[in-house]
Parts: structure tokens; C-alpha cells; sequence
């Protein structure tokens, strides 16, 4: 599997200040899939995201993006070499418009590159962006700010999306139309990295699954294998595979 891995991580060991959150954490991301980590609160989830990023330094492990090791390069180094990543919560500029929240969020994509089509191209992909263009940002529902940010890292045309809890705060109608849209990217040829707390519906949207417990890699498989089998959620969820935190 990992000759079809766009991002390995490899025994990677983090945390923050005295306290190690990640212990040896193994994982891939496989190259135009959708893999979904998982896990009970406080399992390192997040922190995985903030150490591949360079948020978060590796204290030891190995981090390779596209056959070349990336461990600790700086979030605009990485941006460059093609991941994003889409924070848990809202990460908007509420008094902007939504055009202006746009454009700031190609400013690194570089001086060659057309920013205004890469504008124009995610709003032909987003219908709503060009009717609320003028909009401010705040007046959007929840959905929509989750969706403008998800277009503004695509204006930097990534190879690896990381998403972290794209569903929080959002209505159950609301979560099936952001699922749809990142199942879409996939099927456009997007590799996305994600972590859920609805366990149950994002592995059911997604092709490969992590489970993750006390920053170490307990499970890992093809999606639907984890979503079936009893033991994830009597010891990883709970009980049952509905929510985590």
C-alpha cells in the first residue's frame, strides 16, 4: 500500500510541551482516496494534522510527502509543495466578502500563478461563492463558511487536503452536503486526509480508516472493513460507532 501513498508518516513522536501526545503515530494517506482518521477524545488526532503541517514539531519519526521527507518544513514550505489544511472551527475573515476571503487565501500561491482564475474556477465548482461573492463572510450559514474555506484551499491547487472535523457545528443535512463535496474532490482525483467526529458517516464516505488511541495507530484498513468491525467500536468509540470527540 505505501507505493500508492502520497503521505507516510512513519513512527512520528510529538507533543506539547512536557506532555507527548503522539507516541510513534504510523499512518498513510493513499493517493486519490479519502482516509479518515478516527478515535476517542483526546487521542492525538488533531495533533497529527499540526505536526505534519510544521504547527507542531516532531520530536523524532519520519514525515515523507510524495517520496521526500518533510519532516518540521515550515506550513508556507509545505503549502508550496502542495498540502492544505482546513482548521477545526471557522477560519474565516467574518467582515470580508466573500470574494476578498478568497483572494487572501491565494496570496500563497505565489506571484506566477493567476489568482483571478483560480478565483473564477472555484466559484464554477461552488455556485453559492459567485452569488454571495459580495456577501460578508459572517452572513454565511455555517455550511457555506465551511465550504468557502474549503474552496479557498483549493485555490492553491493541493495535492493533499487535511481537513479536521469538517462536520462539526453543522446540521445533519449539512454534513451530507460537505461529505458529498469532499467525496467530489476525490473523485476528481483529490487525496484527502481527514479527521471526523462522526466516525460512522465519514468512514462511511471514505475509502481507508485510522483508528488512533493514546497517539498510536491501533487499526488501520480499508474503511468499510473498520466501520464493520465490533471491536472498534466497543474499545475506540464508546460502544458504538457515532460520534467522537
Amino acid at each position: 500500500m505505501a507505493d500508492n501513498a502520497v503521505l507516510v508518516l512513519e513512527e512520528v513522536v510529538a507533543g506539547y510541551g512536557g506532555l507527548t501526545v503522539l507516541n510513534g503515530t504510523s499512518l498513510q494517506a493513499q493517493r486519490g482516496a479519502i482516509t479518515t482518521i478516527i478515535g476517542p477524545n483526546g487521542a492525538g488526532k488533531s495533533t497529527i494534522f499540526k505536526t505534519v503541517f510544521g504547527l507542531l514539531p516532531a520530536r523524532s519519526g519520519r514525515i515523507v510527502f510524495e517520496g521526500r521527507e518533510v519532516t518540521n518544513f515550515g506550513p508556507r514550505k509545505l503549502l508550496e509543495l502542495g498540502i492544505s489544511y482546513v482548521p477545526q472551527g471557522r477560519n474565516i475573515f467574518p467582515e470580508l466578502s466573500v470574494r476578498h476571503n478568497l483572494e487572501l487565501g491565494a496570496t500563497a500561491a505565489g506571484e506566477r500563478v493567476d489568482v483571478a482564475a483560480r478565483i473564477e474556477a472555484v466559484m464554477d465548482r461552488f455556485p453559492m461563492l459567485r452569488e454571495r461573492a459580495a456577501a460578508q463572510a459572517s452572513t454565511l450559514s455555517g455550511g457555506q463558511q465551511k465550504l468557502l474555506e474549503i474552496a479557498r484551499s483549493l485555490l492553491l491547487d493541493p495535492k493533499l487536503m487535511l481537513i479536521d472535523e469538517p462536520s462539526i457545528g453543522l446540521s445533519p443535512r449539512l454534513v451530507q452536503e460537505t461529505f458529498a463535496i469532499l467525496q467530489d474532490l476525490r473523485a476528481k482525483g483529490m487525496t484527502i486526509l481527514m479527521v471526523e467526529q462522526n466516525a460512522k458517516r465519514a468512514l462511511e464516505a471514505s475509502d481507508f480508516g485510522v483508528v488512533i488511541e493514546l497517539g498510536r495507530t491501533r487499526m488501520a484498513g480499508e474503511a468499510r472493513a473498520i466501520l464493520a468491525d465490533p471491536k472498534v467500536g466497543q474499545l475506540f468509540l464508546g460502544g458504538g460507532l457515532v460520534t467522537t470527540g
